[in-house]
């Protein structure tokens, strides 16, 4: 059995359950997510724990039983506390700013560059310099941020660009003559 699996999923309070087959949908204060648990992953709920085991002797189900089970956990999490990531952008004229559904950014190229923002994401800048996208779905805050990254990458020279907050960029040294 998997290790990762070994390990409940707690339901906090004010997040609620709902299954229906092989779909299960989390509901909180912050949202509401859905999943469909693979046919080789079994789950019982036990009061407000929930346990995972593969439904068979494969590898295969024991990979999947750990994975569904760190899905899950994200989703409880999501749902009641939500996840946040933080980009900075360094350099002269590089700015950010929301307005309405749209994130503008000033990146240094001719034309300024305009970010729809998808549904369950809210992003704010607290500054010119910075950008806090967070929602409840784990993957696709991930995805925003790098997304919004993509634009202008950190370039090793000067180290310009949009960057994770916790990001180290390691810098080149110039070419000498």
């Amino acid at each position: 059995m998997s290790r990762v699996a070994k390990n409940p999923v707690s339901l906090p309070a004010g997040v609620t359950l709902a299954r229906n087959g092989a779909d299960i949908t989390i509901k909180g204060p912050k949202g509401e997510l859905a999943h469909r648990i693979h046919a080789l992953v079994a789950m019982e709920q036990e009061g407000d724990a929930m346990r995972f085991t593969a439904a068979d002797a494969s590898s295969l189900a024991n990979a999947l039983s750990g994975t569904t089970r760190a899905l899950v956990q994200n989703m409880v999490n999501g749902v009641s506390k939500g996840f946040e990531r933080k980009l900075s952008i360094v350099g002269v004229g590089y700015r950010a700013a929301v307005q309405g559904r749209k994130l503008n950014l000033t990146l240094g190229f001719s034309h300024p560059v305009v970010y729809d923002i998808p549904q369950g994401i809210t992003i704010e800048t607290p500054s010119q310099t910075e950008i806090v996208i967070k929602g409840a779905d784990k993957q696709r805050v991930g995805q925003v941020a790098a997304e919004v990254r993509s634009y202008r990458p950190p370039e090793p020279y000067k180290g310009k660009g949009v960057r994770y907050s916790d990001e180290v960029v390691v810098k080149k040294e110039a070419k000498k003559k």
